[in-house]
């Protein structure tokens, strides 16, 4: 029991400074990509803060695991964290470090009890935009045949692959570029069913609610009816009168 209030207290007291720091990793991503004129001095600054945002993550994960007391159990459960924290270690799949450092973000947000479904939607909507933007950006500026060389061009890309739109005034050439397209696609169509479920569901209980509510009234009438029909016969019974039926 001391070890879960250990667990819970740790993951209340790190939320905010994982936020922070996973803030903190999307500007030193963002920026060699940006502006490619950047110095080799600065490049390397925001490559020592990126992996210094992925040794936190990594170190929170530990502790966690360390203060859980069914420690396989939460191996289970958290497979995502640990993928995410394993992922970035990989040198080919270095571009997906931010996609990595969103998720255990977003894994970390849905512990707190505060953070509610709409503002965990936002914010993956968000980190996929900027992802996709950055992603694509760093991969098919360069490219021969490319036409998404500016950072207007990729959100505007992002925006309308995540909406299935593709109005196909921008596109990816590149293979790596496509695999990105197709991972914006995928996630924007999820997003928009988690909404449209959410949607439903809310109707759904509302309208569950009112009909509870209609029963419940009715039940009331139907109470009330029958104590006046059991007081009407008890008054004739007294004067001595024929009970009439009382109408409903």
């Amino acid at each position: 029991m001391e070890q879960q209030t250990a667990q819970a207290r740790w993951e209340h007291l790190t939320q905010r400074p994982l936020l922070a720091l996973a803030l903190l990793f999307a500007v030193a991503y963002a920026v060699p990509i940006v502006d490619d004129s950047v110095g080799h001095s600065l490049t390397a600054v925001c490559t020592v803060v990126e992996w210094v945002v992925w040794g936190a993550f990594a170190a929170d994960y530990v502790a966690r695991l360390a203060l859980s007391d069914r420690r396989k159990e939460f191996v289970r459960r958290h497979w995502l964290d640990l993928l995410a924290v394993v992922v970035p270690i990989l040198q080919p799949l270095r571009l997906l470090r931010l996609v990595a450092t969103l998720l255990l973000v977003g894994r970390r947000a849905r512990m707190a009890d505060q953070i509610r479904l709409t503002t965990y939607v936002a914010g993956a909507v968000v980190g996929l935009l900027m992802f996709g933007s950055l992603a694509v950006l760093s991969v098919e500026r360069d490219a021969p045949e490319g036409n998404i060389r500016t950072l207007g061009d990729a959100l505007w890309w992002s925006f309308t692959t995540m909406t299935t739109v593709g109005y196909g005034d921008h596109a990816p050439t590149t293979g790596l570029g496509r695999m990105i397209a197709v991972g914006l696609m995928l996630s924007g169509i999820a997003l928009l069913g988690v909404v449209t479920a959410n949607i439903a569901a809310w109707f759904l209980a509302r309208f569950e609610k009112d009909d509870v509510e209609e029963r419940r009234q009715t039940e009331a009438i139907e109470a009330l009816t029958e104590e006046v029909r059991a007081l009407r016969a008890e008054v004739a019974e007294l004067r001595g009168a024929p009970v009439e039926k009382v109408e409903t």
